[in-house]
């Protein structure tokens, strides 16, 4: 089974077609990298990665380096 997979997050945001997509990945892989497209702009990447953890639930994390937001499946739930 593949640990990584790689998604891509453009200007639109956050939406219903991204998480969709961001939890079909999780079935099939343990992280995520989403590559946020610099046109997104620097201020709303820390907005995105709280909007990606609220829909996913407790057992992700993510971490934000640079224009990439990494995002990890826990098997138990996370503080």
């Amino acid at each position: 089974m593949p640990i990584l997979s790689r998604i891509q997050l453009g200007k639109a945001g956050v939406t219903e077609n991204f998480l969709t997509t961001l939890k079909s990945h999780f079935k099939n892989h343990k992280d995520v990298k989403i590559s946020v497209l610099s046109s997104a702009g620097r201020e709303n990447i820390k907005k995105y990665e709280q909007q990606i953890l609220e829909s996913l639930g407790i057992t992700y994390t993510a971490r934000t380096l640079g224009f990439t937001i990494a995002v990890k499946k826990w098997r138990k739930p996370q503080r």
